[in-house]
């Protein structure tokens, strides 16, 4: 399917105020442009992106009413919780909470659902068995914002509960908790929206800190984790404590963490990607087919011989959960193929007996990928379905899910990615009814592969400074994409070349410069001729090859 180029219009007047005021190039000038960034004090703290630009957590609504609670709580030694969710994002959260709580002299201990037999949040079998073992207070992390009923039975049983949350509010409404922590409620001051669920446990901590001789910093290396496995947007706060985080993580000091590089085979700088390519996989296997616990428990490990062996397990199960996802994909590639027209399709839902409920979110990803259609993946037991949906840019699956909701036994997510619950018979209702509101005011542009390029240059104006200057943008991730710039008219300079598995590389000049431009993977690519004329797509990148650097093109489109 032949993407869309969607180039970025230059503004020249901000970009050269911008490049004679930092004394930097005009292509990252206009990459600040490109996020908004328009003045030059603005643009100096982006690239000095320092801690103290952090917002004071107490901005946060109830955020001191829950650190009494919890100063309260440890004081008495009360029996408190720390109940999370199962993905990477929920289990750093846990694990950050616990050990800030740990250093506090609380009495505290966690709580992480089994995905198969529990789902997701808080659920009242849990809630009682708390009440049974004494819990007096249970403070949620990254989950909660959903849970009316499971917060009524915390009262009746006169437990406590404090809900941190980053997950989008239905109807405006919140659980009747003690205290509430999610900066999306509307009478919220706090000035940014989208944290992760660990940072939002990092400001609470933050928060608990205040006048102790601790120092939530300790545990930016978490924060990073869970930020960039979540998919959270790496602009504003959740960028700085990102960058801070893989600073943290790069020290290699938490052996849990050490461990489970060192498993991956992961060696010199972290980054962004690691996260989001390696290390996170490995984690999120356990909350999806394996066991969260032990995925938390390598977290906390403070023995590097037991942290090795708990990172071989998790390494075990993330090849596990690649051969699931691969059967799952294989299956619902030709379900795709047989069962969905595209002109009465803008929604992609299947469901199937056969796949794994821990696994179906990766594979909707790789459906709504391929065919660029929101994608919801249902997986059956008995007579009710639990599906995971992944949604296009422009197509709002949250706001959808909505003007279905008298369908659905149960749903939550956001604007990129959902989880529902439904009944068996329902599926074909909920099936036409998403269509058709789709239909109904969903712009039919947005169904086509489009391809986001920041600026078009001369392929001249690259060098390795220019490259560096970049760099310096980073960590890249949602809103704050790693840059992809294009040049036109450049020639082939010889035949390309085959690499690994599906890959090619080439050499290309505008007589000017010349230099290596390569696609690890093939994709959609055509490879082109020696000699001919083309349009490059490209992530721009220094090679350093056997100490000697080179600037290299990371193909993203070809015309």
């Amino acid at each position: 399917m032949q993407k869309i180029w969607r180039i970025r219009d230059c503004d020249p007047e901000i970009q050269n105020h911008l490049s004679a005021a930092l004394n930097i190039s005009k292509v990252t000038a206009q990459l600040l442009v490109n996020r908004g960034i328009r003045t030059a004090d603005i643009a100096h703290d982006f690239l000095k992106c320092s801690l103290g630009s952090c917002h004071n957590p107490f901005l946060l609504k109830d955020m001191e009413k829950a650190v009494l609670r919890i100063r309260q709580a440890i004081s008495k030694s009360e029996h408190i919780l720390v109940y999370g969710d199962y993905d990477v994002d929920g289990m750093t959260s846990v694990t950050l909470l616990y050990s800030a709580l740990k250093n506090l002299g609380a009495n505290v201990e966690t709580y992480i659902p089994n995905r198969i037999e529990e789902g997701y949040g808080l659920n009242l079998q849990a809630i009682r068995k708390a009440h049974k073992s004494g819990v007096k207070l249970i403070i949620s992390v990254d989950c909660g914002i959903t849970s009316f009923k499971e917060v009524e039975q915390g009262l009746a049983l006169n437990i406590d509960i404090i809900i941190t949350d980053h997950h989008e509010i239905l109807n405006s409404k919140v659980p009747a908790a003690y205290a509430v922590i999610n900066p999306l409620q509307g009478d919220c001051r706090y000035p940014f929206k989208h944290l992760a669920g660990v940072g939002l446990a990092y400001k609470l901590v933050k928060a608990l800190y205040d006048g102790t001789p601790h120092f939530a910093e300790d545990f930016l290396d978490l924060v990073s984790l869970g930020t960039v496995a979540d998919i959270a947007p790496l602009v504003g706060e959740n960028r700085v404590l990102a960058k801070h985080g893989l600073d943290e993580l790069n020290r290699r000091e938490r052996v849990g963490l050490r461990a489970l590089m060192d498993a991956a085979n992961l060696e010199g700088n972290i980054s962004a990607g690691h996260i989001g390519f390696v290390l996170g996989p490995r984690i999120n296997a356990m909350g999806r087919i394996g066991s969260p616990e032990k995925a938390v428990e390598l977290l906390l490990s403070s023995d590097l011989a037991s942290a090795a062996d708990l990172a071989k397990i998790l390494g075990t199960e993330n090849r596990n959960r690649q051969k699931i996802e691969a059967r799952i994909l294989e299956e619902a590639l030709a379900r795709v193929e047989r069962e969905v027209n595209f002109t009465h399709h803008k929604v992609i839902v299947l469901a199937s007996e056969n796949w794994h409920p821990g696994v179906i979110g990766i594979v909707a990803s790789r459906i709504a990928d391929r065919f660029y259609r929101p994608a919801i993946l249902i997986s059956l037991d008995g007579k009710l379905g639990k599906g995971s949906g992944r949604s296009i840019d422009g197509f709002h699956l949250f706001e959808y899910l909505l003007r279905c909701k008298d369908l659905l036994a149960g749903f939550g997510g956001h604007e990129s990615a959902c989880g529902i619950t439904i009944e068996k018979e329902r599926i074909g209702e909920f099936t036409d009814l998403i269509n058709k509101e789709a239909f109904k005011d969903a712009k039919e542009e947005i169904f086509s592969p489009k391809l986001d390029i920041e600026m078009d240059i001369p392929l001249s104006s690259l060098s390795e400074g220019v490259i560096r200057e970049i760099e310096s943008l980073a960590p890249f991730g949602p809103d704050n994409p790693r840059p992809v710039l294009s040049s036109r008219r450049v020639y082939i300079k010889d035949a390309p070349r085959k690499i690994g598995k599906s890959g090619f590389k080439f050499w290309v000049t505008d007589d000017n410069i010349s230099c290596e431009a390569i696609a690890f993977t093939k994709g959609d690519l055509e490879m082109p001729k020696p000699g001919s004329e083309v349009d490059l797509a490209y992530i721009p990148s220094i090679n350093n090859w056997q100490g000697v650097q080179s600037i290299q093109l990371e193909l993203k489109d070809i015309k």
